[in-house]
C-alpha cells in the first residue's frame, strides 16, 4: 500500500511539474524560472508538510511521492552546468545562490509555518 501512496503521488508530481515547466519560460532566454519555481515551492511545501505533522501516510503521498518528483535537483544541476558552459556567469550564479539559499529558507519558513498551525 504504501508503494502505491508514493507511485501516485509521484504521478501526479510528475503531471504538475510539467504543466508548470510549460507555463513558466525561461527570463530573458537564461534563467530557468519554472524549474527555480518548482524547486522552492516544493521546498516550502515539504517544510510545511514535516511541521504540520509526523510520518504518516500522507507523508508518504505528499512528502516523497508527489513533492519528490514535483521538485527537481537533477534538472536544476543540468541547467546549472549549461549556463557555465555557455559562460552565462551572472545569470548561473544568481540561479545557484537563489536556489540553495532560497530553498533552505522556504523549506525552514515552511516548516516554521506548519508547526505554528
Amino acid at each position: 500500500m504504501n508503494i502505491l501512496l508514493i507511485a501516485i503521488g509521484g504521478f501526479l508530481g510528475a503531471i504538475t511539474r510539467y504543466f508548470i515547466a510549460n507555463k513558466f519560460p525561461p527570463i530573458k532566454g537564461t534563467f530557468p524560472s519554472a524549474t527555480f519555481f518548482v524547486n522552492l515551492t516544493g521546498s516550502f511545501l515539504l517544510g510545511f508538510l514535516m511541521g504540520i505533522m509526523p510520518p504518516s501516510k500522507w507523508t508518504l503521498f505528499l512528502g516523497i511521492g508527489f513533492l519528490g518528483s514535483y521538485t527537481t535537483f537533477s534538472t536544476f544541476k543540468v541547467e546549472l552546468i549549461r549556463q557555465f558552459q555557455e559562460k552565462k556567469w551572472k545569470p548561473a550564479l544568481a540561479y545557484m545562490l537563489l536556489s540553495y539559499f532560497g530553498g533552505i529558507l522556504l523549506a525552514f519558513l515552511g516548516f516554521l509555518s506548519g508547526q505554528n498551525l
